[in-house]
């Protein structure tokens, strides 16, 4: 079953089982990404900016497409976000604006 490690490791971050079919519904993309070199490292990379086994929880579950960005597009917004003041739940929730829109919104303040 390809969904066991994935829903297992879903599970020790803390996530409930209503979140994990709402994950399974929104985004089942998620269930083919790698653990070892997707997953693992987005989430550490979340832990390393301050965030808490909860809070990633929370963000993944609201926005699961997060978990199928590249990990250096996420590093690179996250430092934009991060210069702008601490990191949020809300600020990492503007991680799935498109590529365009996130520029717009908070690339051009920072020239």
């Amino acid at each position: 079953n390809c969904l066991q490690p994935h829903a297992q490791w879903l599970s020790d971050l803390g996530m409930d089982d209503s979140q994990m079919a709402h994950m399974i519904v929104t985004c089942p993309a998620f269930f083919g990404n790698s653990m070892d070199n997707k997953c693992k490292p987005m989430a550490q990379h979340l832990r390393d900016l301050g965030l808490a086994d909860s809070q990633i929880v929370r963000v993944i579950a609201r926005y699961p497409a997060l978990l199928g960005m590249s990990l250096q597009r996420l590093v690179h917004r996250m430092s934009v976000l991060e210069a702008k003041g601490p990191l949020t739940e809300r600020s990492v929730g503007k991680m799935r604006l498109t590529d365009a829109q996130f520029a717009a919104r908070f690339e051009r303040l920072a020239e």
